[in-house]
């Protein structure tokens, strides 16, 4: 069994919150929950945007790295509650996804929340207008690049996906004057940080196996 250890209720909610919304984009959603250090755990998600979703929390995870259940964890946050909690059993196999390896992250751009959720926003409009035959926008909108960010000799392109997904987690809130969304980016991935949580994505699609 995966045990969970957060103190502060604040941070319970806040780690409730966020599986709550990974839950509600993909109801069968496996959440991984890793430490960063002795002191923070880091929970993981994946959305139907093909972009993870992430947020940390002071706590304890033992083992050290496992994945749960979405709608077990949900329910030891929300329903048992207190601040140890059964997660469930280790489903590590329903985790597909590759993460970050630990790197410095080097910071690109700070953007208004303002500006970042309008363009989220109109991407949605078109996104309804333009719904394939799967019901879900194509994925030449999906991967139309909607920000172009400098800085430290790099440069970022943020797909319309990112933006999506900040939207669909709820993790801007533009009703905050100065909220920012942090951009920081590795050689690989790149991340997008706002207020509730952040999305990472790979910046290059993995080159295929050649036997």
């Amino acid at each position: 069994m995966v045990e969970l250890h957060i103190p502060d209720v604040a941070d319970r909610e806040t780690l409730g919150a966020f599986v709550a919304r990974v839950v509600r984009l993909d109801g069968m959603a496996a959440v991984r929950l890793r430490m960063r250090g002795d002191e923070v755990v880091e929970a993981w998600g994946t959305t139907p945007f093909d972009v993870l979703v992430t947020r940390a929390v002071h706590g304890v995870v033992t083992p050290r790295d496992a994945t749960v259940s979405g709608n077990e964890l949900l329910a030891a946050i929300t329903v048992a509650g207190g601040e140890t909690m059964d997660a469930g059993p280790a489903r590590d196999l329903l985790w597909q996804s590759e993460l970050p390896a630990a790197a410095r992250w080097r910071t690109v751009e700070a953007l208004p929340a303002g500006v970042v959720s309008d363009l989220a926003d109109r991407g949605v409009t078109v996104a309804r207008e333009n719904v394939g035959p799967q019901g879900t926008p194509p994925a030449s909108l999906m991967d139309q690049t909607v920000l172009t960010v400098s800085g430290e000799d790099i440069e970022v392109k943020v797909p319309m996906r990112c933006l999506f997904a900040l939207s669909g987690m709820g993790f801007l809130d533009s009703s905050m004057t100065g909220d920012v969304v942090r951009v920081t980016a590795t050689d690989s991935w790149m991340r997008m940080d706002a207020r509730y949580g952040a999305v990472v994505r790979r910046r290059h699609a993995l080159l295929p196996l050649l036997m």
